[in-house]
């Protein structure tokens, strides 16, 4: 369960609070007991990718875009 913190507790504590956000924790703060903001750990983004890095992986049947077999367009009509 999160910490949750009132706002006159958030300003005077800030830093500590974000120490232990940066550890992993996850702080709710309040106004008048009601949630209003969480301070969260942010998560790296994972890097961009490169255009074109799976070139030669992947193979597409020439056929991939051709009807289904009846049967198994009779298997949807259920």
């Amino acid at each position: 369960m999160p910490l949750k913190v009132n706002i006159h507790e958030a300003k005077t504590q800030f830093s500590r609070l974000l120490a232990r956000v940066e550890s992993g924790e996850e702080i709710i703060i309040a106004k008048a007991g009601r949630p209003i903001a969480r301070l969260v750990p942010i998560i790296e983004r994972p890097k961009g990718r490169t255009p074109g890095s799976a070139e030669g992986k992947i193979i597409i049947s020439p056929d991939f875009d051709a009807p289904l077999p009846e049967s198994i367009l009779k298997a949807f009509e259920q």
